[in-house]
């Protein structure tokens, strides 16, 4: 299995510093990553040195908590376009799911669409936060709203355990009839974390482990 191609090499640490985004992008095009993924600020510097490689650059919109705006969101992804971002990571608004604002939902998803243009949008359900039941109506809303993928989380819950396998299960089986994939991201740390979750229908990897996984 060619791992690599499945990884989002993955830097969104509050204090990382020069050294470890340079580190970051080299792993990533010795490694033939499909992606790196990194906060808006540094799209620019990653669009420089990952993309002449054929590395894709991802960014994360409304992150972590997913409260801002859709205005914020919708300005904060049109920027990270301009800047050269190939793929969008929004983050899902929780407290508006658990108040069943579904119509709030759609519109803050289809908004920040729209502002992608013909470029990938994945919406960060935060899984550790839901239950099964809230998982597959935010997953039915991604698809009414047009996304292209979904993904488990953002890695910043305290205490989270980030992707589990019965998770991605219950979201592909909900979004791929219509056309969406699926993103595990979230405590993969190891080659059999990572052959677990594109087993349970993750068609991508967000993992900061991404060299320790493809070396075994």
């Amino acid at each position: 299995m060619d791992l690599n191609k499945y990884i989002e090499h993955t830097l969104l640490k509050q204090d990382a510093k020069k050294e470890d985004f340079e580190k970051l992008y080299q792993e990533a095009i010795d490694n033939k990553f499909f992606g790196v993924c990194v906060n808006p600020a540094y799209v620019k510097d990653a669009v420089g040195a990952v993309q002449k490689y054929g590395v894709k650059v991802v960014t994360v919109i409304g992150f972590p908590l997913g409260a801002n705006t859709t205005e914020v969101k919708v300005f904060e992804t049109k920027k990270a376009i301009e800047d050269g971002a190939d793929e969008i990571d929004m983050v899902l608004n929780v407290s508006k799911l658990k108040d069943k604002d579904y119509d709030y939902i759609i519109n803050d998803i289809k908004s920040v669409k729209e502002a992608c243009v013909n470029h990938n949008l994945k919406v960060i359900l935060e899984t550790d936060l839901l239950t099964k039941d809230e998982i597959g109506t935010a997953c039915e809303l991604c698809i009414k709203a047009s996304a292209d993928l979904v993904k488990t989380s953002t890695g910043f819950v305290k205490n989270g355990v980030g992707a589990k396998a019965e998770d991605i299960k219950l979201m592909a089986e909900t979004v791929e009839p219509h056309g969406l994939r699926v993103k595990a991201s979230g405590g993969i740390r190891d080659r059999e974390a990572a052959i677990e979750m594109i087993n349970a229908g993750a068609d991508r990897l967000g993992t900061s482990s991404g060299v320790k996984i493809v070396k075994g």
